[in-house]
């Protein structure tokens, strides 16, 4: 199985697939690296595709090491695949808590992104620190939840949000075999992610400054059933020179698979704009 071993000693499992220029995908906290997979099949017919498990998710490494799960660890994971395979830049493609990490590699890392993607972003973030005290509270009471119960328990209660219900509803099938890939976990390694990655990482309001400042061209996209992610979707177009927003109709949480061909498509535009050098940056009057 190929692995990318990280600076400081974690060892990502990775899958790569056809030829072009790059697209690193980076998975939200209920997923792993197959949740791409609708993406995959598509992209690869046009870029080489990358996608990989995120430390803390099989077959990747489970570190216990709580110090190992903070943001900046999860930003440096993306530009330590792409050194590995030798990728200079790449559209950073991320969901979720994986959109949070491909924001961070844009600010951080702005010469290694062709573009960024920040789908269902912002879970966590208010300009009200008491919503971001109480967010932060579930958080570690999910991280108490995945270390009391099996990963199989944890998931069917996790996947069963009220983000995830149009999925549930409209795609049975693709919400089960959702579910049943989620299952296949390390229950410590949710926790500790929840812990110390979800629990502790700054909200797009701590980021403001740096995203006034935002390079790559943004792509944000959301469903307009994701009560966690509409607004902080909505102050990201308004914040990032760069951003384009999409919002799709009827979509909740889990976009990537729920609605796949409409999360390639406004890609296909951003990929095509990008590297034309014509996504432009908002221009006022």
């Amino acid at each position: 199985m190929p692995h990318v071993t990280t600076s400081d000693g974690v060892r990502l499992f990775y899958e790569e697939a056809g030829t072009g220029p790059a697209v690193v995908f980076v998975h939200e906290y209920a997923a792993d690296y197959r949740t791409w997979e609708p993406q995959m099949r598509h992209f690869a017919r046009s870029h080489r595709c990358v996608t990989y498990s995120q430390r803390g998710y099989p077959p990747s490494d489970v570190p216990e090491n709580p110090d190992l799960y903070l943001q900046d660890r999860f930003r440096d994971d993306v530009i330590a695949v792409m050194d590995a395979l030798k990728i200079d830049k790449a559209h950073v493609v991320g969901h979720s808590m994986g959109a949070a990490t491909a924001l961070h590699v844009g600010i951080k890392y702005p010469q290694r992104c062709i573009s960024v993607t920040a789908a269902g972003c912002g879970y966590g973030s208010s300009p009200d620190p008491k919503k971001v005290e109480e967010s932060r509270a579930v958080s570690r009471e999910n991280g108490k939840m995945f270390r009391a119960h099996s990963m199989e328990e944890g998931a069917r209660k996790y996947c069963d949000g009220p983000t995830r219900q149009s999925q549930k509803n409209k795609d049975p099938r693709g919400y089960s075999h959702f579910v049943k890939m989620m299952s296949e976990h390390s229950n410590i390694g949710h926790a500790l992610v929840m812990e110390n990655l979800q629990a502790r990482r700054p909200t797009l309001y701590d980021m403001e400054a740096q995203l006034k400042k935002f390079i790559p061209p943004l792509l944000v996209i959301v469903g307009d059933e994701d009560e966690w992610c509409v607004d902080a979707s909505i102050y990201l177009r308004r914040t990032v020179p760069t951003a384009g927003l999409v919002i799709v109709p009827r979509t909740g949480h889990t976009i990537t698979s729920e609605e796949p061909d409409k999360f390639n498509a406004a890609l296909e535009e951003l990929f095509a704009e990008a590297e034309r050098g014509r996504w432009l940056s908002h221009k006022s009057k």
